[in-house]
């Protein structure tokens, strides 16, 4: 399904799992669910898969700058320091519960970040931001992100997150365009101010400010970077793509069913319709490879079959997914429960989900050695 030419490939530490030229790995948003990307990135690790580019929105792009920002022997080390200093304030909990417990002890974790913030992360402001002066950043969110700042400062080597060989790509919402950017190392140097940008959710969060323009959470366009790294693929290309919030789910029952099924929608950002999407054009353009490879000769020179032959031009491309489905206790209130017993929950999940898919990867090793596209979901229960 692409031009693919055999070469000297990479290997993991699987020798069942080749590397082709590149390998992404791609992190949606979803605040406290983003320990499962922890979770996926450790057993990457493990399983010797190097990553060349990582795009992440809002708490993805948190994760992402960690690892790019990192030497690899610092990279889990420097990720647990993040988890466990944002989840540090609440008990772990480890009494057995059943999930009527465990659902309210759910609930009020989350309550207690929304009351007191989360540690290295966000703190609620003194007043609300309807006591505030018009056109001042009190106005503008109920929480201040500057901990974040310096979180990120102290766990990120920032010159070696731009000059370094791992690629990172964060995603944010100009507020005054309404337009969708993405801050590329490839492009120019980032620092804490876009990272910070990418996961400004409103209202909770304040909007940051970076070249004179203002800048909100990716997550409000598009919650996951999928389509940047494919709209830039330039060889050929395995892309893990880590998503928090899964796109299917079943009927709710309840006002707390309603409110998580709401935001899966709404910030799932259609990954499966955009791979779909992206794999049935990749048919369409072999069909027109197909056909100009059976033009006779004198055609073969003209303007027309050249420029189709350029726009057909494509490289081998294999996704593999990783989503993240809620336990039955998880509700509307998942994304900012950061207590540590979830994490350790959300961070096994991430672990669990790359080993099962190791478990089948001579399935993506068939097709990366093929040299053809597909998607792969080996998790699916």
């Amino acid at each position: 399904m692409a031009d693919a030419e055999p070469h000297q490939r990479r290997h993991s530490r699987t020798a069942a799992m080749p590397l082709p030229d590149c390998v992404a790995l791609v992190l949606q948003g979803g605040g406290a669910l983003g320990g499962f990307q922890g979770g996926v990135i450790e057993a990457l690790d493990d399983a010797g898969i190097a990553i060349d580019w990582v795009a992440g929105i809002s708490i993805g792009a948190v994760n992402a700058a960690i690892i790019a920002g990192n030497p690899p022997e610092r990279r889990i080390e420097r990720l647990r320091q993040f988890w466990d200093g944002v989840t540090g304030a609440l008990p772990d909990f480890q009494i057995p519960l059943d999930d009527r417990l465990r659902e309210w002890v759910h609930e009020w974790s989350a309550a207690a970040v929304l009351a007191g913030g989360v540690p290295g992360f966000f703190h609620p402001r003194p007043l609300p931001p309807i006591m505030a002066l018009p056109g001042t950043m009190q106005a503008l969110s109920f929480y201040d992100s500057a901990p974040l700042r310096d979180t990120l400062d102290a766990l990120i080597d920032w010159d070696l997150l731009n000059d370094g060989p791992m690629r990172l790509s964060v995603g944010a919402v100009n507020i005054e365009s309404g337009n969708f950017r993405y801050f590329d190392t490839a492009e120019e140097r980032l620092d804490a101010r876009h990272i910070m940008a990418s996961g400004a959710l409103p209202p909770g969060l304040p909007p940051v400010e970076i070249d004179g323009c203002w800048y909100w959470d990716g997550g409000l366009v598009s919650n996951t970077p999928l389509s940047h790294v494919l709209d830039h693929q330039d060889r050929e290309m395995l892309v893990f793509q880590v998503d928090l919030f899964p796109a299917q789910g079943g009927r709710p029952h309840t006002i707390t069913d309603v409110l998580a099924r709401e935001k899966e929608i709404r910030f799932s950002s259609r990954t499966r319709q955009i791979t779909d999407e992206r794999l049935q054009l990749r048919e369409r353009r072999e069909a027109v490879r197909n056909l100009l490879a059976k033009l006779p000769p004198e055609l073969a020179d003209d303007p027309d079959a050249k420029l189709l032959e350029e726009l057909a031009h494509e490289a081998p491309l294999s996704i593999v997914h990783l989503i993240y489905r809620a336990n039955a206790w998880e509700g509307g209130s998942r994304d900012f429960e950061f207590s540590a017993r979830t994490l350790r929950e959300h961070w096994h999940a991430g672990t669990a989900a790359v080993a099962e898919t190791m478990a089948n990867a001579q399935l993506i090793a068939n097709n990366i050695l093929d040299g053809k596209s597909a998607a792969f979901d080996l998790t699916r229960k």
